[in-house]
C-alpha cells in the first residue's frame, strides 16, 4: 500500500509490507531488525498496550516507495533498554519536569548492536534523521535516545547534534590470533580455540566442561522448522523462571516465541539439554550468516556449570562448526572474559530538549567516556588469550 511522500509515523509495523521493510538496508538486516521480529513483538502484545513501549515507527516515502525507516517508540519508563538513564529521569523529576514519555529508537528488550536508521543510501538516512529530529523537537517531549546503533548511524547522529554514550559488551571472534607458534585464521574446532588461550583459562574451561558433562545430558540444536510447540513452551517456562529468580517480570511470552519460530524459522535456534528425552534446560539464540546472538537461558534444576556450557561453550562450538564469524554474548557480564569473549565498545546517542539538562548530560557523558576507556584498558590487561612473543631484537 503506497503512502504520500514525506515522513509518516506508524503505531504498528503491520501496515508496512515485510519485503519493503527488510529491503531497506544495502546489507541483509540482522534478525532482530527484520519485520517478522518487530511484528511478533507487537502481535504478541509484548509491546504496545500498557507495556510502556508505544510504537511510533518513523518512515520516509518517495513516489509511493518506502525509502527509509526507524524502529521508534514512545517510552513511559526505562525498562528493557539496557542503556540506563534512570538518574536522568530522577533529575528531571526533582526539578518538577516530566522525563516520560520519551522518544526511543531501539529494538525492545534486545541489546544487539546494529543499524537503527534504515535506508539504502546515506542521503535517505540523513533525510529521515532530519525529519524525525524536527518532529521530536516540536513534540514537547524530554528527549530522543538511539540505542546500540551501527557505526554509520552513529556518525550521522553525532553530526545531527546527539551526544554519544559508550558502553561495553563481550563478544567472541572466530579468529585464531597469531602467536609465536600459530598463524591467524578461523578455528578448526573447540580444541583449536582452547589452544589460543593461556594455560589457566584453558584449564578452567576444561574443568567446567567436564563438570557439566557429568550431568549426563544430551544436547540438541533445533531451528524454527524442527521445533515443536512444546519445545517453545519449555523455553518460555525456563525464561519465566529465570526472571522470577531475579524477582523480575518477563518481557516476552509464549506467543512471541511461537510467532518468531513461524515467521523467521531459519534465524531462531533453541538448544535443549535433555535427560532421558526430557528437557531440563535450554538456551535461545538468534543467528544470521555472520553471527550467533545469545539471548535467554533457563533450567528447571540447579545443575552446576550448565549455564556456562549452554550459553557459551556450546555456542562457540556452533559458530566454529557453521563458520560464523562471531558470537555476541548479550549485555554485561565480566565473567564472559575468562571464557574467551572479549570486551567490545557499544554506543548510544542522546538528544535532550532542555538546554540546562543537555549541558549537564554532555558533561557527564564526557567523563563517563573517559572512565570507559580506562575500564576497557583494564579489561585488555586481563585477556584470556596467549600473547604473541616479542620479536627478536
Amino acid at each position: 500500500m503506497p503512502f504520500p511522500d514525506g515522513l509518516h509515523f506508524f503505531d504498528s509495523i503491520a501496515p508496512i509490507a515485510p519485503r519493503h521493510w527488510d529491503a531497506l538496508s544495502p546489507d541483509p538486516l540482522p534478525p532482530h531488525l527484520r519485520h517478522a521480529y518487530l511484528h511478533a513483538l507487537e502481535a504478541s502484545a509484548c509491546v504496545g498496550g500498557h507495556s510502556g513501549w508505544i510504537p511510533r515507527h518513523a518512515t520516509l516515502w518517495d513516489g509511493g516507495r518506502l525509502i527509509a525507516a526507524m524502529p521508534l517508540y514512545l517510552k513511559t519508563h526505562s525498562w528493557g533498554e539496557y542503556v540506563f538513564d534512570w538518574a536522568w529521569a530522577k533529575a528531571y523529576q526533582e526539578h518538577g519536569l516530566d522525563y516520560y514519555p520519551k522518544w526511543l529508537a531501539a529494538v525492545p528488550f534486545t541489546p544487539i548492536p546494529g543499524p537503527r536508521i534504515l535506508g539504502r543510501s546515506p542521503a535517505t538516512r540523513r533525510q529521515l534523521v532530519d525529519a524525525v529530529l524536527h518532529q521530536v523537537e516540536g513534540s514537547g517531549m524530554s528527549s530522543l535516545h538511539v540505542l546500540f546503533p551501527h557505526e554509520r548511524d552513529l556518525e550521522l547522529l553525532r553530526d545531527s547534534g546527539l551526544a554519544v554514550r559508550h558502553g561495553v559488551q563481550f563478544h567472541w571472534e572466530n579468529g585464531r590470533r597469531a602467536t609465536d607458534t600459530d598463524d591467524a585464521g578461523p578455528y578448526c574446532d573447540f580444541e583449536d580455540f582452547l589452544g589460543s588461550l593461556n594455560h589457566d583459562k584453558r584449564k578452567k574451561i576444561r574443568q567446567e566442561r567436564r563438570r557439566a558433562s557429568m550431568h549426563g545430558l544430551r544436547m540438541r540444536w533445533l531451528d524454527g522448522r524442527s521445533t515443536r510447540d512444546g519445545d517453545w513452551a519449555f523455553l518460555n517456562r525456563c525464561y519465566a523462571n529465570t526472571y522470577a529468580a531475579h524477582r523480575s517480570t518477563p518481557y516476552l511470552n509464549l506467543d512471541f516465541f511461537l510467532r518468531l519460530a513461524a515467521g523467521m524459522p531459519d534465524q531462531v535456534l533453541l538448544l535443549l539439554a535433555e535427560r532421558e528425552e526430557r528437557p531440563v534446560a535450554c538456551a535461545f539464540f538468534l543467528r544470521d550468516d555472520e553471527a550467533l546472538y545469545g539471548r535467554y537461558w533457563g533450567a528447571i534444576a540447579a545443575l552446576p556449570f550448565l549455564h556456562f556450557e549452554l550459553c557459551y561453550y556450546q555456542a562457540i562450538e556452533y559458530c566454529i562448526r557453521h563458520g560464523l564469524r562471531r558470537f555476541e554474548g548479550g549485555a554485561q557480564g565480566e565473567h564472559k572474559l575468562s571464557r574467551g569473549l572479549l570486551p567490545v565498545r557499544t554506543q548510544s546517542a542522546h538528544w535532550i530538549a532542555d538546554p540546562r539538562f543537555s549541558a549537564a548530560v554532555d558533561d557527564y557523558l564526557e567523563r563517563e567516556r573517559t572512565q570507559m576507556g580506562f575500564y576497557l584498558d583494564e579489561l585488555d590487561e586481563h585477556t584470556p588469550y596467549r600473547r604473541a612473543a616479542p620479536a627478536d631484537g
